[in-house]
């Protein structure tokens, strides 16, 4: 891959490379669509507390002089997702720039740990990255390996936007809610259901393999089942995901924390969203139908996908409802899982990382 686009960036980064440092600019990097916003959020609330900062939103997918200047002339930098062209690009010295990374923990593998080409740029960014936060020190060589990255620069403080479950959130009301926008009874228990996406795309119509009137003749008095779908899935279908059977359908809610808080139980399969779901100590079911297809055929695990998940793996849609019915679960599973993902989970991720930088690292 020539990296040509993200190399005139580099190229039209340089045009600033004398901009004068502002200490008290911190500058976020984001795409048009604010992905992933939720860690830059709470590092800039973080900052309001400590002063008077200036902050700036650099949209990398929107070319702007004005923009380029107000970045190179940061303090701090703050990354949330992966940006190529930083590979080209040549700061300050007197900038720092941290990788937060929008997802806790280390599930399936990414970046450098499955993309073998990738490798150089990868540390050609990392180069150019002061400090990669992550959730705990269990999972740095993991991290070290997918962003081709030295250990030394890897920093367990915590995820920001997990600072999220530490605020006061009316629950009652965010129920009440969910229950009128979806015309549900108050009094129905939440089951979120969050399949990944698939390469394969025979996997990707859940109701394939979820038969839904059977599942609500069976729970339906007690539950209500709530889809919220990988984007990508919903690409490959031009109507809705077809079924037979009532559910609700919430990909298009704009809180994915707000419904994890709500709900009672969550039903996933290799998504990331159950490590952060785990730190609720409510249930997980793992609903793999195609787990043989998957483990041959996808990226893979940075662990024993089998012996390691926190909750029962079911293949079937009998299994998935005998599993609900007899309350089969283990939160002692939970709480081991847990302590391989996290160091620390107190509502301070935000705060650490701050203090870090005004007071020692930056």
């Amino acid at each position: 891959m020539s990296y040509l686009k993200h190399k005139v960036y580099g190229i039209l980064f340089k045009l600033f490379r004398y901009t004068r440092i502002e200490d008290n600019r911190v500058s976020f990097i984001i795409d048009s669509k604010e992905s992933f916003k939720g860690n830059l959020n709470y590092i800039k609330k973080e900052f309001e507390k400590r002063g008077n900062f200036e902050f700036h939103f650099f949209y990398k997918d929107k070319l702007s002089f004005s923009s380029f200047k107000k970045l190179a002339g940061s303090k701090y930098i703050f990354l949330n997702d992966n940006f190529f062209p930083l590979a080209f690009m040549k700061f300050n010295p007197k900038s720092t720039i941290v990788q937060l990374w929008h997802a806790p923990g280390a599930s399936k593998k990414f970046g450098g740990s499955v993309d073998i080409e990738s490798r150089e740029i990868l540390k050609r960014i990392s180069e150019n990255t002061d400090y990669l936060i992550v959730t705990s020190h269990n999972i740095e060589n993991f991290y070290a390996e997918a962003f081709q990255i030295s250990k030394n620069k890897i920093k367990a403080f915590g995820l920001p936007r997990m600072d999220y479950y530490f605020e006061n959130h009316d629950l009652i009301k965010l129920k009440d809610d969910f229950c009128k926008k979806y015309n549900v009874s108050n009094d129905k228990k939440i089951i979120l259901y969050a399949p990944t996406f698939r390469d394969e795309e025979r996997f990707n119509n859940v109701f394939d393999f979820l038969n839904l009137e059977k599942f609500n003749e069976s729970l339906g008095d007690d539950y209500i089942l709530a889809l919220r779908l990988h984007p990508k899935i919903k690409d490959y279908y031009k109507g809705d995901i077809s079924s037979n059977g009532q559910y609700v359908d919430v990909s298009d809610w704009e809180s994915e924390q707000e419904l994890m808080l709500i709900s009672d139980m969550l039903i996933t399969d290799y998504s990331s969203i159950m490590i952060e779901y785990c730190i609720l100590n409510k249930p997980i079911i793992f609903f793999t139908y195609d787990l043989d297809s998957y483990l041959a055929s996808e990226r893979g695990f940075y662990y024993d996908f089998k012996n390691t998940v926190p909750g029962p793996i079911v293949y079937s849609c009998d299994e998935l409802i005998d599993v609900i019915e007899n309350n089969d679960f283990d939160k002692g599973r939970i709480s081991k899982f847990v302590k391989t993902q996290f160091d620390v989970i107190d509502g301070k991720s935000s705060e650490r990382i701050v203090d870090f930088l005004l007071n020692e690292g930056g």
